[in-house]
């Protein structure tokens, strides 16, 4: 797992968004106790994964949601983590059914998460508009992961995970909550009181945060590349119109986490569909073959040799299993870019504050300056032998969408006026006067 992240996904995605973390020896009765301690608290979807208390071994990472970096101030840092999913369509000639490359696959995938009881109310989120670069519809995006974060969208104060959503809850997540820990932060350097900024301004504040620290820069490149004639960067399940944005530029700054992310992610040109017959070559070749596994670098070693397998594989097939084993290697890097996590850490500053190496101030935005540092996370390598699951999941998910239509069950569309609206809703007062 660090090879991977030190010497594959560090190269692809940027060394200055990467952790690799280090290798470090266990008692084995701590790991036993600590399996125990965290049992309860873990997710019953993840329960049926068990912790491995015999190796005696562990990654030892940083804990980005309290950064080393922080002073102690009045206003701990805010950590907000974003898996933020797949950022384009495949293309059309490489899938059996044509709404795969009209739909993304994060949209469709939702409704099969309902239908089959996962969650309980679908998320409008889209991470094409997400992945944009426009500024419109990354707000969209992100309000819509405001509304019904499920495991997408977190939010840690001080080290402490203050927002949420919990599996399978009836209850929608506690916006008033999150806006009780985000009032401080956004009165800093306004001169506003309380009394005075409603709760839509302080999450319209705190979204533009947000999508500055996305958008952000961490080197000298200004470049920003243009989507817009790959025609796979709007999705038609996305409430976002279109219209709105005419014909404003689209793309992403070439140094920024996203647009890295996404690059990353588009290393994966077949689909799982146009991919297969390619695994089962590699497949038949490894049963007449066995030790070969190790030539071909199936499960490692990351190194170099790797690396230069994704980065120099060829567009066209020759035919041979090297051809595809070198495709199933960009597909496995890919579709751990699509399964990462962002950690956005924001930490309030004042003016005369000099900038520290690494950190940005955002200053196209009406709140007080804040530093960010952006990190990527869960950059685990996704085994070889993983790829037929991933492939009946994806026909379960289309058939399931082709199915119902893109309809949803009662009840499990978000509840209309959203939450965010309702929250700013006991601040509105409507005034008569005497004519």
């Amino acid at each position: 797992m660090v090879d991977f992240s030190s010497k594959v996904m560090s190269s692809l995605l940027g060394d200055k968004f990467i952790h690799s973390g280090e290798v470090v020896k266990l008692p084995l009765e701590f790991v036993r106790q600590l399996s125990i301690k965290i049992q309860q608290q873990r997710p019953a979807w993840r329960c049926d994964k068990v912790m491995d208390i015999y190796s005696g071994c562990a990654l030892c990472l940083p804990n980005l949601t309290s950064p080393a970096l922080h002073q102690a101030t009045l206003t701990p840092p805010l950590c907000i983590e974003i898996k933020p999913k797949c950022g384009f369509l495949p293309s059309h000639k490489h899938v059996s059914k044509d709404i795969k490359a009209r739909v993304c696959r994060y949209c469709m995938h939702q409704h099969f998460k309902v239908a089959s009881g996962k969650w309980k109310r679908r998320s409008l989120y889209c991470p094409l508009d997400l992945f944009s670069g426009n500024k419109q519809r990354m707000t969209f995006a992100v309000r819509h992961l405001l509304e019904e974060p499920q495991n997408n969208f977190k939010v840690f104060k001080g080290g402490q995970c203050v927002y949420s959503c919990k599996e399978s809850s009836d209850d929608p997540p506690d916006v008033n909550g999150l806006l009780h820990h985000l009032r401080p932060y956004f009165l800093q350097g306004n001169n506003r009181t309380s009394s005075h900024m409603t709760n839509k301004a302080i999450l319209n504040d705190f979204i533009q945060v947000l999508v500055n620290a996305l958008l952000s820069e961490r080197g000298d490149g200004g470049a920003v590349t243009d989507r817009q004639e790959e025609g796979r960067s709007f999705c038609e399940a996305s409430l976002f119109n279109r219209e709105r944005v005419g014909h404003a530029s689209q793309g992403l700054p070439a140094d920024s986490v996203l647009f890295r992310i996404l690059q990353t992610q588009m290393l994966d040109t077949l689909d799982i569909e146009g991919l297969f017959p390619l695994y089962r070559r590699v497949e038949q070749h490894l049963q007449d073959f066995p030790k070969e596994r190790s030539r071909l670098q199936v499960d490692g070693p990351y190194n170099e040799a790797f690396l230069e397998k994704v980065q120099k594989c060829r567009m066209e097939d020759d035919g041979s299993v090297e051809s595809a084993i070198a495709k199933v290697h960009q597909y496995c890097v890919a579709m751990t870019a699509k399964d990462c996590s962002i950690m956005v850490v924001l930490q309030p500053r004042e003016e005369e504050e000099e900038d520290d190496e690494g950190l940005r101030r955002l200053r196209d935005f009406r709140p007080s300056p804040f530093s960010s540092s952006v990190s990527i996370l869960d950059l685990d390598p996704k085994p070889f032998d993983s790829i037929p699951r991933q492939l009946r999941l994806d026909q379960k998910i289309v058939s399931c969408y082709l199915r119902t239509g893109g309809a949803l069950p009662k009840g499990s569309r978000p509840q209309h006026p959203s939450i965010l609206s309702a929250a700013d809703r006991e601040e509105c007062t409507l005034l008569f006067h005497p004519m």
